[in-house]
């Protein structure tokens, strides 16, 4: 392969890794804003989240063809090929953090409906930043090639799932002590599992990057919160 085809191979695969980067930055924003939208109960915020997951599925759509295209034609091995199926498998991922962004944002727009439930308000400002934190701490893992960094997200796993049962237990106990809390309750129920599977998102996306860096899977269970 002649000095200008690789050049030009390499440049390919770098602008794929930037438009991934970019969609990771998009996706982080999104969780970021939908749990402020529940936090302050903010219609336009909300509905703004809503309006901006299109691009995401864009940007998806995009990345997708983009390593079709360079698998057909470039054929390629090795690092390049995990490089490749990488970046399909994190903007899948990326994509369905969106979703579940988009859909704590339509929670939110119903929790505007009806009477606060203020004292949860803290747990879940909380779990949202740790399940932001994980998103950005294995966007930068991805960015960086830091596997120890990607190890290190997929190992805290557990701790979201910890706010998360913790927030269940609080929610069901507030359930079963007022009846009239039970609406906004379900609703937080779902902002709060929603929550948890970013951050199982999150693992996924460490694992891929792992496999990428490394060729080998991570195959050790990951580390899970107690069962409710």
């Amino acid at each position: 392969m002649n000095e200008h085809i690789v050049k030009s191979y390499d440049e390919e695969l770098t602008q794929l890794a930037a438009e991934v980067a970019r969609m990771g930055g998009l996706a982080e924003a999104q969780v970021a804003a939908c749990v402020e939208a529940v936090a302050k109960r903010d219609v336009a915020l909300a509905e703004a989240i809503v309006a901006r997951d299109e691009r995401l599925d864009a940007m998806e759509i995009d990345i997708d063809q983009r390593c079709t295209r360079l698998i057909a034609l470039r054929q390629p091995m090795a690092n390049d090929l995990r490089r490749t199926l990488s970046a399909i498998k994190i903007a899948g991922n990326l994509e369905r953090c969106g979703d579940l962004a988009k859909s704590i944002a339509k929670r939110a727009l119903q929790l505007t409906e009806i009477e606060p439930l203020t004292p949860l308000t803290g747990p879940i400002e909380r779990m949202g930043k740790l399940v932001n934190a994980r998103l950005r701490e294995v966007l930068d893992a991805y960015t960086s090639n830091d596997v120890e960094c990607a190890i290190s997200v997929w190992s805290s796993d557990h701790e979201v799932d910890e706010h998360y049962n913790s927030l269940f237990r609080e929610l069901l106990t507030y359930m079963m002590g007022d009846p009239r809390m039970i609406t906004a309750c379900a609703h937080l129920l779902f902002v709060a599992k929603n929550l948890e599977r970013i951050g199982d998102h999150a693992t996924n996306i460490a694992e891929v990057i792992h496999y990428e860096l490394t060729g080998m899977p991570l195959t050790a269970p990951r580390p899970k919160g107690a069962p409710l």
